[in-house]
């Protein structure tokens, strides 16, 4: 994929559990010639976990990139007038994310940056990792299936023996996503087996 003269907004949510599995998409990106502009949530931007430090997350980001991280809602405003992004990915996009956005709540940056996109009438991408996307979210997934301009990641049940309402997006297909969603496809198919129970 030819990413050249592209700017991809990279929002990151905090499913913490999947940061590993999106930087190296992250990298995908930049190698492939893409300007990508990153964009976290408050979560992400102050919560340390076992998964890493959020210092370590921010420092990956900014140093993968070579663009300063949007941070606040002030920051992420002008990615509306400006049209600045082609595309934006939510990757990961968690349940608390995907709700907000399904009710057109705007409190934080990501969610910003992604109306944004959306007024633009612009492609935005999501990478769900939810609990409980076959829970109380699968309403919102819903709504947002049928919602002009968003494409999702492919996704399935990452574990549906100990978590069946969990579903989690094929994070290395996050590229590929974004590339059909630039020419108003979405990426089939879309709901996979995205791991085997033992």
């Amino acid at each position: 994929m030819n990413w050249k003269g592209i700017t991809v907004g990279y929002a990151i949510t905090g499913s913490h559990c999947t940061f590993a599995e999106v930087m190296p998409q992250i990298k995908r990106f930049v190698e492939g010639g893409a300007n990508v502009v990153p964009i976290v949530s408050a979560s992400v931007l102050g919560t340390d976990t076992r998964f890493g430090t959020s210092e370590n997350w921010l420092k990956q980001l900014k140093e993968i990139t070579g663009n300063d991280i949007i941070s606040t809602i002030v920051e992420a405003e002008p990615l509306g007038p400006s049209k600045r992004l082609d595309v934006l990915t939510i990757a990961p996009c968690t349940g608390n994310t995907t709700s907000k956005l399904a009710n057109a709540m705007t409190d934080g940056p990501v969610l910003m940056a992604a109306k944004s996109q959306m007024r633009n009438g612009r492609p935005l991408v999501l990478a769900i990792s939810t609990n409980d996307g076959l829970g109380l979210n699968a309403a919102n997934i819903a709504k947002l299936l049928v919602t002009k301009n968003i494409y999702f990641v492919p996704f399935g049940q990452d574990n549906p023996v100990q978590k069946p309402n969990s579903l989690v997006a094929r994070m290395e297909l996050i590229p590929e996503a974004c590339y059909a969603a630039l020419q108003g496809s979405q990426l089939q198919p879309m709901i996979i087996e995205r791991f085997h129970s033992a």
